[in-house]
């Protein structure tokens, strides 16, 4: 009898440690899948930051010393990534070529001015940077004018941010859906801690692959929010700032991991719930306005 239990018991220790082991291998992977997004996300924004143009138009009386001068101190200058010298000759060329037609038959002269263009590193593609970078070249005699395209570079800087901001709230969400899930399977055999757990990382991964609700960046601003009365409420009720608690927990259930005197369990069941609820209410609200329209 006790060598069939011991069997038993052997078997689902071997079982529980082959899910764990399962488990940890899946969240490293999806982890290892958001480090890469995170990386390649940079990347492409540094790409673009860096095909950014600074035009530097030189009056015609630059010496030919002074262009070399200048270029030299471009290369030799942390902002720069690489910098071009082109004539005004070669420009006609060039926008002989965007334009498919020669524009000097109508002109008569070049009008076009020599030119340095310069290609910054992404770290330096900003407003602030720009401006100085402007301000200090345009003190020199031989420079007419620095010209970029301010517009597209604060239109790009800005959607840097926020496509950035959402990299991290999409990051630090897939973190905590790994957290839940490991934690829960590790525990289970404690009925609140793995029941909760594992529920509320499914659910965030039903909302985040499925539903993919808009206000879900919110809710975590929200959620914060709402752990000031959560604390205050259920640690009345478990006996933080009373003589005697009211409400009782079965530490065989859970992690006896303590706020307080609150489970931490609570704090994610609480999030199931507020989850649940403002997913119901968003999706009745949608299909109410869609049966008004």
């Amino acid at each position: 009898m006790s060598s069939s239990f011991d069997q038993f018991q052997k078997r689902k220790l071997i079982s529980s440690y082959f899910s764990v082991v399962i488990s940890i291998a899946l969240v490293l992977f999806l982890l290892g899948c958001l480090g890469l997004l995170v990386l390649n996300a940079k990347t492409i924004s540094d790409n673009f930051k860096e095909q950014v143009v600074v035009s530097i138009y030189l009056n015609e009386s630059a010496k030919d010393v002074e262009v070399k001068q200048l270029e030299k101190s471009l290369a030799m200058a942390e902002y720069t990534k690489s910098s071009e010298y082109v004539s005004k000759e070669e420009a006609a060329e060039l926008m002989k070529a965007e334009y498919g037609e020669d524009f000097l038959d109508n002109v008569g002269q070049n009008p076009l001015q020599n030119s340095i263009d310069v290609y910054l590193k992404a770290d330096y593609v900003t407003s602030e940077t720009l401006s100085k970078i402007t301000e200090e070249l345009s003190q020199k005699d031989f420079v007419q004018e620095v010209r970029y395209d301010s517009d597209l570079v604060e239109l790009m800087n800005n959607n840097v941010k926020k496509i950035t901001f959402w990299v991290l709230i999409i990051s630090a969400l897939f973190t905590l859906i790994a957290v839940l899930f490991i934690l829960g399977i590790m525990y289970v055999q404690k009925w609140y801690t793995g029941l909760t757990f594992i529920l509320t990382a499914l659910f965030l991964l039903l909302l985040v692959i499925r539903v993919k609700p808009r206000w879900l960046g919110r809710f975590y601003l929200a959620y914060l929010v709402s752990l000031i009365p959560f604390l205050l409420v259920n640690g009345i009720l478990t006996g933080s700032f009373i003589p005697d608690q009211i409400v009782w927990y079965n530490n065989a259930e859970n992690l006896s991991i303590r706020i307080f005197t609150i489970p931490v369990e609570d704090s994610i069941y609480m999030m199931l719930l507020l989850l649940m609820s403002i997913s119901v209410y968003e999706h009745w609200k949608e299909k109410n306005n869609m049966t008004t329209f």
